[in-house]
């Protein structure tokens, strides 16, 4: 009988991958697994996390041609992550590849807790937009960023 809930955590690289780690303490809590892109200074973090880790192709909005197909490639792959673990609950900083991992949970009954990036304190990110329609629970990291999403929670800062 399984006694932890399984927790999936996923965030694209670089500021937003650092925002989730900053929830690491809650990792021994769970059974739990961790998505992000594979990018050279991710690939270190197999070494710590091992199995618990899976990474889905880098790319950015920059290159709109190739973006949309490493998109399209992205959801196939964590459409099998998704499956293969099966969470009940997906925690996320944002940003790109954490959509479509939130649709996919949301159809299957995961429980969506996403957490506003804290570098935004006037605007909606992109994702943000997107997975507030959904989300269980939205958390924001500015207090006047209630004014954009009324439901949310403010949590106060993840550093």
């Amino acid at each position: 009988m399984e006694t932890q809930k399984k927790v999936m955590f996923i965030s694209s690289t670089g500021g937003h991958l650092t925002e989730l780690m900053q929830l690491k303490p809650l990792f021994k809590k769970y059974n739990y697994h961790i998505v992000t892109e594979k990018t050279s200074s991710n690939l270190a973090l197999r070494k710590e996390y091992g199995k618990k880790i899976s990474y889905v192709i880098y790319g950015t909005k920059d290159h709109k041609f190739s973006y949309i197909f490493k998109l399209l490639a992205n959801c196939f792959i964590e459409l099998f992550i998704f499956l293969k673990f099966r969470p009940k609950y997906i925690v996320t900083t944002g940003a790109h590849i954490a959509g479509p991992m939130c649709c996919i949970g949301k159809l299957f009954g995961a429980k969506i807790i996403f957490i506003e990036s804290i570098a935004n304190m006037n605007t909606k990110t992109i994702t943000g937009k997107y997975v507030y329609k959904f989300a269980d629970l939205f958390l924001v990291q500015w207090e006047d960023m209630l004014k954009l999403y009324p439901n949310a929670k403010y949590w106060g800062s993840l550093f």
